[in-house]
Order: structure tokens, then C-alpha cells, then sequence
């Protein structure tokens, strides 16, 4: 194993691990929302728009004026990630105001089991046999919260937790279906798709975009949040496997349920003692892919 797949392989985990961190503040933002449960489609809008915009500024200035010949490279993989990723867009946020944090992102934790599957046999890709065992214990703490929560949760916003979890491994997969062609514009293409498809549910319900202000700025920041998390997401998928991409992601999961927890953010939304062993087993699976980051086991 050469040193820079090592250096190659540890950037790619600091990058995903990062993401992850900036998503698990998204949770945080929707419990601050005014009545979130009338104004699903009306944040999703702000959201989709919000991300398209950052990411469009990214591929410019990275790419200057030529950045519009990025979309004209994209194929059925781009399309494909983009689809996965608006789903995973509007899961999460229906299903996170239909039932608690932790379910909702508990739920989401089964997205590396299905990118794994994905991986395997659409890539044919190898996964670690430390990624496994660390999939497998992660699994253990999954089901361990998810069989108290589909007593105590929505079955409705888990099952839509679980087809958000499934859109994002779509994702992450198409990411490293063509490591050849431009995947910043997958994200860009799935913030516009996000918000053509919420506008036009809107305007088909005789609705507007109109929602309180407050609503508006949290949408937004939640979309610069997103965007720039995306990026690094993108960046990171350069350097590890379908299965691992997703499994670092989960560190999303631990930080949104502690954000919501503590206190000192106004939400103070208790879990239950069997979802913080769950979270924890979760964590420490995390831990141990992190501790072989570069090794071939």
C-alpha cells in the first residue's frame, strides 16, 4: 500500500467526517422553524434554491466561464445521483417533522448498508473487511433504537427516513460510478430539480412560496449548510468507496441528535436511554473504519 493511497485515504476521511459535522446542525435548524409541519414544501423551495446558487458560484469560480460545459459531460450517472439526491432532500425534512431527531436520523443510518450493496454490484467495488465489521456493529446499534422507535415514532416518517437514507446512497454511489466526470454539477442539478419540482407541488396545491421570515432565513442558512457540506462530500468521494462514504456521513446522525439535546440551544429534546447506547454503538463503528483509514483491513 503506497503512502499517498494512505494520505489519499485519510484526506478523504477528514473531508466526509467534516460534511458530516455540517449536516448534523441541519435538525437543529428545522426545530426552529414556526409551525414546520404547513411549511414543508415552502422550505424545501428556499433550500433547493439556496444550494443550486452555492454551488453554481463553486464550479464558477472553479471552473470560470467554461463551467456550463461541465453539465453538457453529464450522463445517466449525474442524472441518476441527482434524482437520489432531491429524494433524500425532501425525505428528510418531511420525515424529520413527522417524528423525533434521533428516529428520523437513526433511520437514515441504514444508508451505508444499501450503498454497499449498491457498490458491489453496480462497481463491483471492495469494501474492507474492517468497513464491514464496523457496518455490522452499526448495524447493531441501528436496529437497537429503531425496534423502541417504531413503537414510540411515526411508522410514516420512518419509512420516509428510510427512503430518504436510500436516495442519498444512490448518491453517493453515482459519485463513484464515472470518477471521471464533474460531480459538483450532480449537486447543482439536484438543488434546481429540488426547487422546480417543490415550486411547482406548491402552485399545484393553489399555494404560495410565503412562509414567516423566520422560516426563510433558516431555510437559507440550512442551504448553505448543505451546499458546503456537499462539496466536501463530492471531494471526499474521490478517495473512498460507496460504503465507507456513507458510513462516515453518520457522524450527522450523532451530532444532530446531541445538538437537539443540550440545553443551551433552546430544543432539549431527550432520547431515550436505549437511543443513546444505540448512538453510541453507531459511534464507535465510526471510530473503528477511522482508525484503519488507509489500510487494506
Amino acid at each position: 500500500m503506497s503512502k499517498k493511497f494512505d494520505i489519499d485515504h485519510l484526506k478523504g476521511f477528514f473531508l466526509v467526517c467534516f460534511a458530516g459535522t455540517l449536516w448534523s446542525f441541519g435538525a437543529l435548524l428545522i426545530r426552529y422553524m414556526v409551525e414546520a409541519e404547513n411549511y414543508q414544501w415552502q422550505y424545501l423551495f428556499y433550500r433547493g434554491l439556496t444550494i443550486a446558487i452555492v454551488l453554481l458560484i463553486y464550479l464558477m469560480f472553479k471552473e470560470g466561464k467554461n463551467f456550463i460545459m461541465s453539465f453538457r459531460h453529464s450522463g445517466a450517472s449525474e442524472l441518476l445521483g441527482a434524482c437520489g439526491l432531491v429524494t433524500a432532500f425532501i425525505g428528510f425534512i418531511w420525515s424529520i417533522t413527522m417524528t423525533t431527531v434521533a428516529n428520523c436520523l437513526f433511520m437514515l443510518a441504514t444508508a451505508p448498508f444499501v450503498a454497499a450493496f449498491l457498490g458491489i454490484v453496480f462497481l463491483k467495488e471492495y469494501v474492507r473487511p474492517r468497513t464491514w465489521a464496523a457496518m455490522a456493529i452499526a448495524l447493531a446499534g441501528i436496529l437497537t433504537m429503531v425496534l423502541e422507535g417504531l413503537e414510540k415514532g411515526n411508522l410514516l416518517g420512518n419509512v420516509i427516513a428510510l427512503i430518504s437514507a436510500t436516495g442519498f446512497a444512490v448518491f453517493s454511489v453515482s459519485l463513484r460510478w464515472r470518477k471521471e466526470t464533474p460531480h459538483f454539477t450532480t449537486i447543482a442539478s439536484a438543488g434546481v430539480m429540488c426547487t422546480v419540482v417543490t415550486m411547482l407541488i406548491i402552485f399545484s396545491q393553489n399555494s404560495t412560496v410565503v412562509m414567516p421570515l423566520r422560516n426563510i432565513y433558516l431555510s437559507i442558512l440550512h442551504g448553505l449548510i448543505v451546499g458546503f457540506g456537499l462539496i466536501l462530500f463530492a471531494t471526499g468521494a474521490r478517495y473512498l468507496p460507496a460504503a465507507e462514504l456513507t458510513l462516515l456521513s453518520l457522524v450527522e446522525i450523532i451530532g444532530g441528535i446531541l445538538w437537539v439535546y443540550l440545553p443551551i440551544f433552546g430544543i432539549h429534546e431527550v432520547p431515550s436511554m436505549v437511543t443513546m447506547i444505540g448512538g453510541i454503538i453507531v459511534l464507535f463503528a465510526i471510530v473503528l473504519d477511522g482508525v484503519g483509514t488507509g489500510k487494506v483491513w
